[in-house]
């Protein structure tokens, strides 16, 4: 597959790696739908790279109907989609067991229900989309893409929920490449470390500074978001990427705190 002229979906694409991830898809010739539900930035990110480029649906990913309707405007639109980028996602940050009693159930279950659901909501039917496209020369339908984490393998204290939302989708990767592989779909994930993203925007800057520490290279700073969509484009452009996890992270290996 190539960049240009492919038409993707990227959930969580009005901020972030989400976002990173449009803006190099457009700059490369394609074109993208945005799922998030931040409609503000959805739409100024619409505005600026035009709208002939990019549409915008405000949707919850782990809404069937919202999916649906969202995928069916893109579909009118460009008229076909090829990949699927699933950036949307939450942290949270909870003991299983701390002075104020266990962890809260439904906080649980909504980072598992955003992070995992959310993800698989978006992948199996977008899945649907792509297996209309005609196949290219190598048999290949379309791509798609999810983002775990560095915490699905080395969760730290309190991440419990955001680890197993991340892990799930680590080890969901396999079995659905293997599912889609008659329709000629690719799945990859990504599993970021630590990125300068929304998700930090509340962390102070010298905790920023001993985050970017630990990790070993390059240069002990925080990832970009637009080595997130290299890595991205690299994925949609290379047919033999398939059922692996990739670890985006300079070497990192979190610590318990």
């Amino acid at each position: 597959m190539e960049m240009k002229n492919t038409v993707a979906v990227v959930t969580g694409g009005a901020s972030g790696l989400g976002e990173y991830t449009v803006r190099n898809i457009v700059m490369n010739g394609g074109k993208a739908l945005i799922l998030d539900l931040n409609e503000e930035r959805g739409k100024n990110l619409v505005e600026e790279l035009g709208h002939e480029h990019v549409l915008f649906v405000k949707t919850n990913v782990a809404d069937e109907s919202d999916v649906v309707t969202a995928l069916d405007q893109a579909m009118g639109k460009f008229g076909k989609i090829a990949a699927a980028v699933n950036c949307a996602g939450i942290g949270s940050a909870q003991k299983t067991l701390s002075k104020r009693g266990p962890f809260n159930l439904d906080q649980f279950k909504h980072v598992l229900n955003v992070n995992l659901i959310g993800t698989f909501n978006v992948l199996r039917l977008a899945a649907e989309k792509i297996a209309l496209n005609e196949p290219n020369e190598d048999g290949e339908r379309g791509v798609i893409v999810n983002t775990a984490s560095a915490a699905a393998f080395e969760g730290q204290i309190g991440q419990a929920a955001y680890s197993a939302s991340k892990g799930g989708i680590v080890g969901m990767t396999l079995p659905i490449a293997r599912d889609l592989a008659e329709y000629g779909i690719r799945v990859v994930t990504i599993a970021p470390g630590l990125f300068e993203t929304p998700l930090m925007g509340t962390a102070t800057e010298e905790l920023k500074a001993a985050l970017a520490a630990m990790v070993p290279f390059p240069n002990k700073r925080l990832g970009k978001s637009s080595e997130f969509a290299h890595l991205v484009q690299t994925i949609i452009e290379n047919p033999m990427l398939n059922g692996e996890t990739i670890r985006l992270d300079g070497a990192i290996r979190m610590q318990p705190k």
